[in-house]
């Protein structure tokens, strides 16, 4: 009985090919859709390669040449081939530590070298301190080639001793040198030829701490025995009564520091001044100072026009602010006050690493408060800067401000408290903590 399906019976080969029953393979007679590629040409085989034994010493046991079977040693019969290409090498096989992979012949091919991320981050550290020792040369001196070193405190004669710490006179003048008609009128500075100081501090830095004391412009001093600035002459002291400001108008900055000298037994370590044409420009290119005004005032004379309450004030702003003093009922002595808030503050906002370290910030703040800087001779600008960052100590908590000590006026001139004076200066002098209060 045929159990096949229809047309299809026992006999298999005659549709579907001889199978594995046949010795022969299926031709294509049976699978005529099937094309045979003609097998690719074989590549000779190539014997690899015996390695090379150097010459040996006497004494040398060669048991294990030839697979070690010519001295009785282990290995596999002499011309056996096993098949294994002795030249494929992965990873640091015995055959080198460079071979990467094995040619036909049984060589090595040397491969990259991992990179060495060690050298390359030193090389990276190194290359990038360079540059910012580059950088912060050429700005120091750049800095420094702008200051104006114009006041000789050498010609300053008959000082005190000197006593702990730094002492800077801070002097705020009303020069309008290199300011034009236009700059004038908004700042409402006039057009008085020369110069007068506007504002005058005497920044401590010692031991006991920063201490900022402000001298009232008219304060009643007396102007003592002085060598001229431009003359070399020697003018002998009279006992002359004069408002403070007036010994700058006399001779300029040497004779101020000498009548500051002589009046208070302190010794002038370094002279800064500034106009009021730097001063606006200073507060511009830092962004504005922002700035708490306790209550509102009015001043038609310096422009000034202030509500209460917290407030960023630009160039013209803080001009008029530190200015004003017919506002108040105190007049020089509450402006002293506002000049000392405003210059803490500035200071404050100037000395930060979001100033010092954004050249976007840098150069323009430096670019207008050096131009118009006078300072004395010895003046760094390493001294410079550490006068910005002990003044914004003073608002930290750290130091004192306040006013030289008053007595009571004569007309007009403050007179001051001799007493307190002295023994202010003492404790300046001598480290100590200042206890003393002034007005």
């Amino acid at each position: 009985m045929n159990d096949w399906p229809d047309r299809r019976t026992g006999d298999r080969s005659e549709r579907y090919g001889r199978g594995s029953a046949d010795p022969q393979p299926e031709g294509a007679r049976s699978m005529p859709h099937i094309q045979r590629r003609p097998a690719p040409p074989q590549r000779p085989q190539v014997p690899p390669r015996r390695p090379q034994v150097p010459p040996q010493s006497p004494g040398y046991d060669d048991r294990y040449q030839d697979g070690g079977h010519q001295g009785g040693g282990y290995g596999p019969e002499p011309g056996y081939d096993s098949g294994y290409n002795t030249g494929q090498v992965y990873g640091s096989g015995s055959g080198g530590s460079g071979g990467r992979r094995g040619g036909g012949d049984g060589g090595y091919v040397q491969g990259r070298p991992a990179p060495d991320w060690r050298r390359r981050i030193k090389l990276g550290a190194l290359t990038l301190v360079v540059v910012v020792l580059a950088v912060s040369v050429s700005t120091y001196f750049w800095a420094d080639s702008k200051l104006k070193r114009e006041v000789d405190l050498s010609k300053v004669i008959e000082r005190p001793e000197s006593g702990d710490g730094t002492n800077y006179l801070i002097v705020g003048s009303d020069s309008r040198e290199g300011m034009s008609a236009e700059e004038k009128k908004r700042l409402r500075t006039g057009s008085a030829e020369g110069k007068r100081t506007d504002s005058m501090m005497i920044l401590h830095d010692g031991s006991n701490g920063p201490t900022l004391i402000s001298l009232p412009r008219d304060s009643n001093v007396e102007i003592p025995t002085f060598k001229g600035s431009e003359s070399g002459k020697t003018f002998q002291g009279t006992g002359r009564q004069v408002k403070l400001n007036a010994a700058y108008a006399e001779d300029g900055p040497e004779l101020l520091v000498r009548t500051v000298e002589f009046n208070t037994g302190l010794r002038i370590d370094h002279y800064v001044e500034i106009g009021f044409g730097g001063f606006a420009k200073i507060v511009d290119a830092i962004g504005g100072v922002e700035l708490d005004i306790p209550k509102a005032f009015k001043d038609k004379k310096s422009g000034a026009d202030f509500q209460a309450g917290k407030q960023t004030l630009n160039g013209e702003q803080s001009l008029a602010f530190v200015r004003t003093r017919y506002a108040f009922a105190g007049s020089d002595l509450d402006r002293t006050k506002n000049q000392q808030k405003f210059l803490a503050a500035l200071a404050s906002q100037t000395a930060t690493p979001s100033t010092i370290l954004n050249p976007f910030k840098l150069y323009p703040t430096m670019g207008a408060g050096l131009d118009t800087l006078i300072v004395d001779k010895d003046m760094s600008l390493w001294s410079l800067g550490n006068m910005f960052f002990v003044m914004k100590g003073v608002t930290g908590g750290e130091g004192t401000s306040m006013n030289m000590p008053i007595s009571g006026s004569i007309g007009s001139n403050l007179v001051w408290d001799k007493a307190k004076v002295k023994q202010l200066v003492q404790q300046l002098n001598d480290g100590e903590k200042v206890t003393v209060k002034g007005n």
